[in-house]
C-alpha cells in the first residue's frame, strides 16, 4: 500500500535550488511541493533535515558481489538480487541499472568464465513482476568486445526486456581503465591469484581476441543497443580519438573516463562524463587515472555512479555539493541528471506529478545520515 503523507519544514533539495518547505505524496506520486516553515495537522516535521529525490545508480557492481560473495562461491541467485535490492535501499538508491556482463570465455580452462546474463536478467525481471523488490530494477549490459560468445549472447535479448543501458566494454590490457600494465598486473593477479608465469601467456591470450573479434563484437554491441531502444554507453575513454569513435556510434553516457582530454572531448560532443563515487571519495583513482574531483573543478562531471560502495551515492554527491557551495548542484548528479540521460522522465526530480521516490537525510559533521527513504510513496528504508 502506498503511503500518502505531508513532510514539513524540510529543506527541499530541486533541481537547481534549495528551498524551506513542504511535500506532499499521494498514491505514489508527487502532489504538492510548497515553501516555507509550516507544519500542518497530520504533517511529519522534518526539522530541517533534507528531503531529495531518491538517488539513481547506471553502473554497480554490487549485484555480483551479492552472487560471488567469495571466489568460487554461488549464492542462490534470488536471494542475492533481494540482498542487494536491499542493500541498495538502505543507502537511498531507489533506481538502480543492474549490470550485468555479457560476453564470456569459454575455450581455455585456464580463463574461463562462463555465460550468465540471461539467466540472471530473467530473474531480476521475474522478481520485479512478482512484486519482490523495494526498488526500481532496470537491466544494464555490459558488453565485453574482449570475450570470445558476445554477439551469441546478446542475440538472446530483445526489445522486450526493455534494457535501459548498453556499454562497450574493451578491457584489453594496456589501454583505457589499465594504461599501466603493472597496475593491471596486480590486479588480475591479486583477484584470480594468478602466478607471475601465467600473467604474460593471459594478455598474450586477450590481445589475440581483441584482433580476431574487437571490431565484430563493437558492430554487434552497437546494433543491440539500437534493437533494444537502448542508452548506448562507453566505458574508460582515455583519448580524444576514442571519444570520437563513440560519438560515431551514437554513445550518450561515458562512464569513468580516464583523463582530462577524454573528459573535455566528451562534453564538446556532448556525451555525458560518469565518474565513480569511491573516486570522489577516497580523492583519486584506485587505477591511478584522472580524479573525480579534478573534472568537478573543470565542471566536467556531470553524473556519479557508486560503482563498487553502494554506499559512496550519497556521500560523493553531498560532498560535491559542499565543495561547489550548491548542493541543488551536487545532488542533480545522482538524481535529475541521470534520470534526463536515460530517458526516466517520471522521476529524479521534487515536482508535482513526479513519482513518490524521496530520500530524507541530515548532516552529521558534514556527513550525510539518512532518516528515511521512500520508493513510490512506500517507506522502504
Amino acid at each position: 500500500m502506498t503511503q500518502d503523507m505531508i513532510l514539513a519544514n524540510a529543506t527541499l533539495v530541486l533541481p537547481d535550488e534549495t528551498i524551506r518547505g513542504s511535500i506532499v505524496v499521494k498514491d505514489g506520486m508527487i502532489a504538492a511541493v510548497d515553501s516555507g516553515t509550516a507544519v500542518p495537522a497530520g504533517a511529519e516535521d522534518c526539522e530541517g533535515d533534507f528531503i531529495a529525490p531518491g538517488l539513481i545508480e547506471l553502473h554497480t557492481d554490487n549485484l555480483e558481489r551479492h552472487i560471488h560473495p567469495r571466489p568460487k562461491v554461488d549464492w542462490p541467485h534470488q536471494a542475492a538480487i533481494v540482498a542487494h535490492d536491499a542493500e541498495l535501499a538502505s543507502v537511498g538508491i531507489t533506481t538502480v541499472f543492474d549490470a550485468i556482463r555479457v560476453g564470456s570465455i569459454i575455450s581455455d580452462p585456464n580463463k574461463k568464465y562462463g555465460k550468465y546474463a540471461r539467466q540472471m536478467a530473467s530473474e531480476i525481471l521475474s522478481m520485479r513482476e512478482h512484486g519482490g523488490l523495494k526498488i526500481s530494477h532496470h537491466l544494464h549490459l555490459r558488453a565485453e568486445t574482449c570475450s570470445e560468445t558476445l554477439v551469441e549472447e546478446l542475440a538472446e535479448f530483445g526489445p522486450e526486456d526493455r534494457v535501459g543501458i548498453v556499454s562497450l566494454m574493451d578491457h584489453t590490457p594496456g589501454q583505457r581503465q589499465f594504461t599501466d600494465m603493472s597496475k593491471f598486473e596486480s590486479y588480475i593477479r591479486g583477484k584470480y591469484a594468478m602466478p607471475a608465469d601465467g600473467f604474460s601467456e593471459y594478455c598474450d591470450f586477450l590481445f589475440g581476441l581483441r584482433e580476431t573479434l574487437g571490431e565484430k563484437h563493437e558492430k554487434a554491441t552497437v546494433d543491440a543497443a539500437k534493437r533494444f531502444g537502448a542508452v548506448l554507453a562507453s566505458h574508460d575513454d582515455t583519448t580524444s580519438e576514442q571519444v570520437a569513435v563513440s560519438a560515431s556510434y551514437g554513445i550518450h553516457l561515458a562512464e569513468f573516463p580516464t583523463t582530462v582530454e577524454a573528459a573535455k572531448a566528451c562534453r564538446e560532443n556532448q556525451i555525458a562524463n560518469i565518474m565513480g563515487g569511491p573516486n570522489l571519495v577516497r580523492g583519486g583513482s584506485h587505477s591511478g587515472n584522472v580524479a573525480a574531483i579534478d573534472l568537478a573543478d573543470l565542471d566536467l562531471l556531470d553524473i556519479i555512479s557508486s560503482d563498487y560502495v553502494p554506499a559512496s551515492l550519497l556521500l560523493s554527491a553531498v560532498q560535491l555539493g559542499q565543495h561547489w557551495g550548491d548542493m541543488a548542484k551536487g545532488l542533480a548528479t545522482v538524481t535529475a541528471t541521470p534520470a534526463k540521460m536515460t530517458e526516466l522522465h517520471d522521476r529524479g526530480r521534487l515536482e508535482v506529478g513526479m513519482q513518490g521516490d524521496l530520500i530524507r537525510f541530515r548532516l552529521t559533521e558534514g556527513v550525510p545520515a539518512l532518516r528515511a527513504v521512500w520508493s513510490k510513496g512506500n517507506r522502504v528504508a
